[in-house]
């Protein structure tokens, strides 16, 4: 895209299928994400959200459809993909013998943080994850809800536009998941897009937009409290997956 020039939407998703074998993974999904929302993929594990994910952050090649990141084609610009975008896994990605501080250090060079801004930029990471105090400490003498936090500064080290965040809470305490929540938020507040998978229905309520998956589709799509709405007025998130679930089966059958 010409320089300067900024896509209207983060993320454009159409028609996107990824078959491994007989298995389809993802059915055909198609959806877009507007820059500086906070986006959540949510379903119960093998429904197809990390395969999405992986596709749009540029390690997987979809069979079919297009998406495109940043104003990027993942399936042809997937290098400048990877570049443009933060990435955490549910494995956090860290190295537990190094230190916090070095941890930073090995993925400022991994970004291509500019040298002059790495210290900085380090010293941005460790106040913002809470861990001035531990900088050297051992990473893997830090409890989960403790290296969540470093993992996600790592992946915006390089300040991406936008941050991938595939299932990120899974394996912390509830109260860990709710400070990175609010990490989350200030994030998103400072114009950053945030694409994250979860299983958790409650952590569901914390998008401002949802995409509910499951067996590779996406079964319903919008605001939390929109979709419960449709439901009913005392309807919880469980209520709308269930209904969204028995809405696709009937189509099936038809």
């Amino acid at each position: 895209m010409p320089n300067g020039q900024q896509p209207e939407q983060a993320v454009v998703i159409d028609k996107l299928v990824k078959r491994f074998g007989d298995f389809v993974a993802v059915d055909h999904v198609s959806l877009t994400v507007a820059k500086g929302e906070i986006f959540g993929f949510l379903g119960p594990n093998g429904a197809g959200k990390s395969t999405t994910i992986r596709i749009l952050c540029g390690l997987l090649a979809p069979t079919s459809g297009k998406a495109i990141v940043q104003g990027y084609d993942v399936a042809t610009q997937s290098e400048e993909v990877k570049r443009s975008i933060g990435y955490m896994s549910q494995k956090f990605s860290l190295y537990d013998d190094l230190t916090v501080s070095e941890n930073i250090e090995f993925f400022s060079g991994i970004y291509g943080v500019p040298k002059v801004r790495r210290e900085s930029r380090k010293e941005e990471v460790l106040k913002m994850a809470g861990l001035e105090d531990r900088a050297n400490d051992a990473t893997g003498l830090l409890t989960g809800g403790w290296k969540q936090r470093l993992a996600l500064g790592c992946a915006i080290l390089h300040e991406p536009p936008i941050v991938f965040l595939d299932e990120p809470t899974s394996g912390v305490d509830p109260i860990a998941r709710r400070h990175f929540w609010d990490l989350i938020y200030e994030m998103a507040e400072r114009g950053s897009t945030v694409f994250v998978t979860t299983h958790y229905m409650e952590e569901a309520e914390y998008c401002q937009r949802l995409a509910l998956m499951d067996r590779g589709k996406v079964i319903a799509l919008g605001a939390p409290g929109d979709l419960r709405r449709e439901i009913g007025p005392d309807a919880k998130m469980e209520d709308v997956f269930i209904t969204s679930i028995e809405r696709e089966e009937a189509k099936d059958v038809q």
